[in-house]
């Protein structure tokens, strides 16, 4: 079944929500500013995206240019910046069973459908 990483109250994510829906009804609808994010929840994004932690960090964010922004962090480091502040991962983000996507453009689901 396909996840979708979703912020109710980001725009883009909820463009991605409505192409999804536009697409399918079969996906599940994760509020992971709600429900947290679990190390086991990024790692299955970030194996499937095929990026690090650092490549999805939303760097207009206020806690990244204020305390993050220049500073060099090891992938673990990152990992667990972004379980304790589940705010600076992009979004959304798509899971399928062997990919992912992060959909900005929302267009950018098409890759898994």
């Amino acid at each position: 079944m396909l996840k979708l990483y979703h912020n109710p109250r980001c725009s883009k994510s909820r463009q991605g929500l409505d192409y999804l829906r536009s697409k399918t009804g079969n996906f599940e609808v994760i509020d992971y500013l709600k429900e947290g994010l679990s190390r086991e929840m990024l790692e299955e994004i970030l194996l499937k995206t095929h990026k690090e932690p650092r490549e999805l960090l939303r760097t207009q964010e206020e806690l990244y240019k204020k305390e993050l922004k220049g500073k060099n962090f090891t992938r673990e480091e990152w990992i667990q910046i972004l379980i304790e502040n589940p705010r600076l991962l992009q979004r959304p983000i798509l899971v399928a069973r062997h990919k992912a996507v992060w959909a900005q453009p929302p267009e950018r689901i098409d890759d898994l459908l």
